[in-house]
């Protein structure tokens, strides 16, 4: 795990970033524009921003990071501890916010807290080119586009996606969707899988037939 720190004060930051350290790999930055270099140089799982710096405000850093649509978790650590300071905080796209002085126990808990809700969020995402499957909402969407598929269809997409590319046989998709309708047949199986297949063309995503064997995904070449 890497984490960015945007710290203007030198001895803080260096003190924060000699204890994490012994968990993680940690860039420490003391200004804005460094950060916004940072962000867009590097991947990070999680970033810790000072408000207070030199040459811009860290609200107008997170606003900059959020306009670019970066995922990246980011916890404000800042001596404006007001609650009007930290409803603007949240409200700009922080993910969390904690004010100075502080323990470094409960920044340690909340950076775990943070990475944990970051893993978790990955898992439930599935992806395929363009092809983005939500877990948790059976969402599918192509370049933040959704795809309006039925019920089956994406039941039979998603067995397939979590397939990863192996084949999966007329009865294995026939399983996934036996809880919808009981009396669906492996015809109706080939139904779907050509409904589906028509929908997911334009997007550069192909779903190849081995014959006798079942069906796969694989990306248009």
């Amino acid at each position: 795990m890497r984490i960015l720190l945007v710290e203007d004060n030198v001895q803080l930051g260096e003190g924060l970033k000699t204890l994490l350290e012994q968990s993680y790999a940690v860039d420490h930055v003391l200004n804005g524009e460094d950060a916004l270099l940072a962000v867009k140089s590097h991947t990070y799982d999680l970033a810790i921003l000072d408000l207070s710096l030199p040459d811009m405000d860290g609200l107008d850093v997170l606003r900059e990071i959020r306009g670019s649509k970066m995922s990246l978790p980011i916890l404000i650590l800042t001596a404006r501890g007001k609650l009007d300071d930290r409803i603007a905080g949240l409200d700009r796209g922080a993910d969390d916010y904690m004010a100075k002085p502080f323990e470094y126990s409960e920044l340690e808990a909340r950076i775990r807290a943070l990475l944990r809700r970051l893993s978790m969020e990955k898992t439930s995402q599935l992806k395929l080119g363009s092809i983005q499957f939500d877990l948790r909402n059976n969402r599918v969407t192509a370049d933040d586009t959704t795809i309006e598929l039925s019920a089956r269809e994406t039941m039979v997409l998603r067995a397939l996606m979590l397939a990863n590319g192996r084949v999966l046989s007329k009865p294995q998709l026939l399983d996934t969707i036996t809880n919808l309708e009981d009396d669906v047949s492996e015809n109706a199986v080939e139904q779907y899988v050509s409904r589906l297949r028509k929908k997911l063309q334009q997007h550069g995503i192909s779903i190849n037939a081995a014959r006798g064997l079942g069906y796969h995904l694989s990306e248009t070449a």
